[in-house]
């Protein structure tokens, strides 16, 4: 999912991640099997920290970007699980660089599940490439949480799982947070890390906050407006 792009952290830690995140990345993808059993599941995505209501469209900027993030009414099935889909759309200097359909579901718990993307990116309004489009259940991947129904500071889950290709992960680190984006200030807010195996040098900070959604990050796409149609 394409929502904010990636912050990178202190590059004198780069041999000590790069050890670690490979050796972690072993053991959690022998480890990693979730149950995924249809019923569990519905398109009514009502997770206060991430609502994906059909009609709401999330517009973040940040400099010379824009992204446009739709919730649709339609729905795709994955898995058997029915899920919803939503419009994601970068642009850059006015001209679109990306175009994405994300999958997602909410269990019984309440928890919203990342079921895979189609994903296209677009240079001189052609597209140039597919790469990092996956769907759970094929080729080995598998699908992740993207929001938990009861998030703990020091929680760490998967948010997408395809090996070699997406395998975005987070760490909850506050659920008190103070944010402002141009869309609003915001305190009690979920302040997240995330992160991918594939490149343990680098990182980026995520907000969320009950009622909205996802703020994106202050110093790159914030939150701009929410549209209701």
């Amino acid at each position: 999912m394409r929502l904010i792009t990636v912050l990178s952290v202190i590059i004198g830690l780069m041999l000590v991640l790069v050890v670690a995140g490979c050796t972690g990345c072993s053991q959690a993808e022998k480890a990693y099997a979730p149950h995924i059993k249809p019923a569990d599941f519905t398109t009514t995505i009502d997770n206060e920290y991430f609502p994906l209501k059909p009609g709401t469209t999330f517009v973040y900027g940040g400099g010379a970007e824009r992204d446009r993030m739709t919730v649709t009414h339609h729905t795709k099935k994955v898995m058997g699980v029915e899920c919803v889909v939503v419009d994601d759309r970068a642009w850059e200097e006015g001209k679109l660089v990306e175009k994405t359909y994300d999958w997602y579901a909410q269990d019984k718990k309440g928890n919203v599940w990342y079921f895979g993307e189609d994903t296209k990116e677009y240079k001189n309004g052609k597209v140039v490439s597919t790469k990092g489009s996956w769907e759970a259940g094929l080729d080995g991947a598998k699908p992740g949480i993207m929001m938990q129904a009861d998030p703990k500071v020091g929680d760490v889950y998967r948010q997408e799982y395809y090996p070699g290709e997406a395998m975005d992960m987070a760490k909850v680190l506050s659920l008190n947070a103070s944010v402002m984006v141009p869309y609003g200030s915001f305190d009690h807010v979920l302040k997240t890390k995330e992160w991918t195996p594939l490149q343990p040098v680098f990182f980026e900070h995520k907000y969320y906050v009950r009622g909205v959604g996802p703020l994106g990050n202050p110093r790159d796409l914030a939150l701009l407006d929410v549209k209701h149609s």
